[in-house]
């Protein structure tokens, strides 16, 4: 019960089963929740077809309706807290994060002393493959607003490819993180930073998804461009770090 990767669903038919057996290929010992938001293409079917092949390796958490791709993550930190595991991954299931790197995320917590491990296109080593201009403009430049708006020296703060340590999810009030889609990402690892854990950022490669298709949608920009705006306007006073840290942590400081 060390490893697990999360991996949140909406009608990725075409690559969930793909997914899952490159995980698994890896033989290194990784566990996998799927979080599928009750996607009408059989997702959530095919991912109870394989758990036969892989008990107590391969998990299944349903929901009723698309919610969001942050209160997937929330609900499968909470499930991971819950079940004991200390290494928690976050990953797409259209292969634009290669199964490969997770050993290097889990390294980079696990013996090269980061809380938190980013798969970082904009460190050096990192890069984009098949992306069209629009999305490759729009992700960089998110980057470069992040960090100027928030002084956070994470170059790829919208990376959905991430490794937390137990630690750092059971400091974090997790029903305080507000955003759920483009800006959870940046919330997350601005939450991590602004409590005191060590970001590391490893090289990997990102390559645009070739089955399915994107989520990314105006209303996930706005989110995006609105809520870094706003997370570093509250960071400015006492009562932001209040409301991101856990209560009982709080108390034991006090």
């Amino acid at each position: 019960m060390e490893k697990l990767v999360i991996i949140p669903t909406y009608n990725e038919k075409d690559n969930i089963r793909k997914i899952i057996d490159a995980v698994f290929t890896l033989q290194e010992d990784f566990h996998i929740l799927i979080v599928d938001d009750g996607s009408p293409d059989g997702t959530g079917n095919i991912v109870k077809s394989l758990q036969k092949q892989h008990p107590g390796e391969l998990f299944l958490s349903e929901r009723s309706g698309k919610q969001g791709l942050g209160t997937a993550y929330i609900h499968g930190f909470k499930w991971a807290l819950d079940k004991g595991y200390r290494y928690i991954f976050e990953m797409d299931a259209d292969f634009s994060h290669n199964p490969k790197d997770l050993p290097r995320l889990y390294n980079a917590c696990a013996r090269e002393g980061g809380d938190v491990a980013v798969g970082s296109r904009y460190v050096k080593g990192g890069r984009t493959e098949n992306w069209p201009w629009d999305r490759a403009v729009l992700s960089y430049g998110a980057s470069v607003y992040v960090r100027f708006v928030t002084w956070m020296r994470v170059k790829d703060a919208t990376a959905g490819f991430v490794c937390y340590k137990r630690e750092v999810l059971e400091a974090i009030n997790l029903d305080a993180i507000r955003f759920v889609g483009y800006a959870f990402q940046i919330e997350m690892k601005f939450t991590a930073w602004k409590l005191g854990f060590k970001v590391k950022e490893v090289p990997i490669t990102f390559i645009d998804r070739k089955e399915g298709y994107s989520k990314m949608s105006k209303g996930i920009v706005k989110e995006g461009i609105l809520g870094v705006l706003k997370i570093q306007w509250e960071s400015l006073f006492r009562k932001y770090e209040r409301r991101v840290r856990k209560e009982q942590l709080q108390e034991q400081e006090q």
